[in-house]
């Protein structure tokens, strides 16, 4: 039987991830079959998570997603591994003020399927108050199970003796300091897994330090078995086509492991290709997708890509088009770059865009669609997320796509632009909420 375990902290930059991928790889070096699951909205570390284990990372939100959803997802992951580790965005009791169970906190997921809680703790700075921040989150909601921690960047021997004699909590392990095995970060977040050409090296070293440093046979015995019965069920999201044209490359690469894998149950088929690389979609397509991604990095390179532009303007005479945050971006007339240059895009919707002139949105959204497309009929609701630095200079001229409020219900207004068969909005979406 399947068994599952979070690993969590009391703020992110912990050392969740760390900690979670050298979990990964040293008990697929034990021979276990492993994967992972991110709590919240998360593109990035789950794409770390799945180069991993060797399987995809889908997410699960407490706020996205109902009760049978979150079921289901845990059940579908735990087929055919031996153990699923959750990893907690935030803190551990980090979320929305809302009741709990619904707050998009790493805390409702672990009290939903009483999931014990391996809780990270990033000693830099500090000594004997790691005991209280331990015991106070152990003891913070007696629906939660903190069942042992890890002491993360212990400098020395002294350091390790003052924060062990500290901890009420069991112990298990300690991950000494080490600047070798940083993840470096950018805007949105770490640097892509596909950026990185040493993961094979990276997760062997992090592997061999999880040996060394941590009790692993401790930790496999505090995970449980996966008590979830969910069972395969409708798509949180409808596939956009039978036949969805993705882009997919450094540019675009944030679509959520869980739309994926259910629109290919559906019936779906994904046909990947690459604006980077000057491609344009499958003339076979009946939809195109252009997830977010990083395109203000590349604004240069897609400016240049005249097949990319050609197909795109082809495709959309008789074929919808969705873009999402980055993908927005490049359904618009223009892109100005962190050096304020602007770049012409595809120019299929009229806006423009600036990662120049930055202003952070970041924060769970419920849309609801203000006529129809790819996403649903006029009307449809979804919640999701934007997370994003870039802002829209020039709105255009085109009607607007959704209406927004924020996780808590407060209105935000209309966003994004839809003309046509082509929509774009900032939103990324996580689920369709009836």
């Amino acid at each position: 039987m399947s068994r599952v375990l979070m690993v969590a902290a009391p703020r992110s930059g912990s050392g969740k991830t760390t900690v979670t991928l050298a979990l990964l790889s040293a008990f697929r070096r034990r021979g276990l079959s492993v994967r992972a699951l991110k709590t919240g909205p998360d593109y990035i570390d789950p794409a770390f998570h799945q180069e991993a284990s060797g399987v995809p990372c889908a997410n699960l939100d407490s706020w996205a997603m109902s009760g049978p959803a979150l079921e289901s997802r845990l059940a579908r992951a735990g087929e055919g591994v031996d153990l699923v580790i959750v990893e907690s965005s935030m803190g551990l009791f980090d979320g929305l003020a809302l009741p709990d169970g619904q707050r998009g906190a790493a805390s409702d997921i672990a009290a939903h399927f009483a999931m014990p809680v391996l809780l990270v703790l990033d000693t830099s700075g500090q000594g004997q108050s790691v005991g209280a921040v331990a015991q106070g989150l152990s003891q913070w909601d007696e629906t939660v199970t903190v069942a042992g921690v890890i002491l993360n960047n212990i400098a020395s021997d002294r350091h390790e003796k003052l924060c062990r004699a500290a901890l009420k909590e069991p112990l298990c392990g300690v991950f000494r300091r080490d600047r070798s095995i940083v993840l470096p970060e950018r805007h949105l977040g770490l640097v892509q897994a596909r950026e990185r050409g040493d993961l094979a090296g990276f997760f062997d070293s992090l592997a061999s330090k999880a040996e060394a440093e941590l009790d692993l046979d401790a930790i496999f015995a505090l995970s449980r078995p996966i008590a979830a019965t969910g069972v395969k069920g409708a798509s949180l999201v409808n596939p956009p086509g039978q036949r969805i044209a993705l882009a997919d490359d450094a540019a675009f690469s944030f679509l959520y492991a869980h739309l994926a894998e259910e629109w290919r149950e559906a019936g779906a088929e994904i046909l990947p290709f690459s604006p980077l690389r000057n491609e344009g979609p499958d003339e076979s397509a009946d939809c195109c997708w252009l997830p977010g991604g990083y395109p203000e990095l590349h604004a240069a390179a897609l400016a240049a890509a005249t097949s990319f532009h050609e197909s795109m303007r082809r495709f959309a005479l008789t074929r919808p088009i969705h873009g999402e945050c980055g993908g927005f971006m490049v359904l618009g007339a223009g892109l100005e770059d962190s050096e304020g240059t602007t770049h012409a895009m595809l120019g299929l919707l009229s806006h423009e865009t600036s990662f120049s002139r930055r202003k952070m949105a970041l924060g769970y959204r419920q849309a609801q669609l203000l006529q129809s497309s790819v996403l649903g009929a006029e009307g449809t609701r979804l919640r999701g997320h934007e997370f994003h630095y870039a802002r829209v200079t020039d709105p255009g001229s085109d009607a607007a796509f959704a209406r927004l409020q924020d996780g808590e219900g407060n209105d935000l207004g209309v966003a994004g632009a839809q003309r046509g068969q082509v929509s774009g909005t900032f939103f990324h979406v996580l689920s369709r909420w009836d």
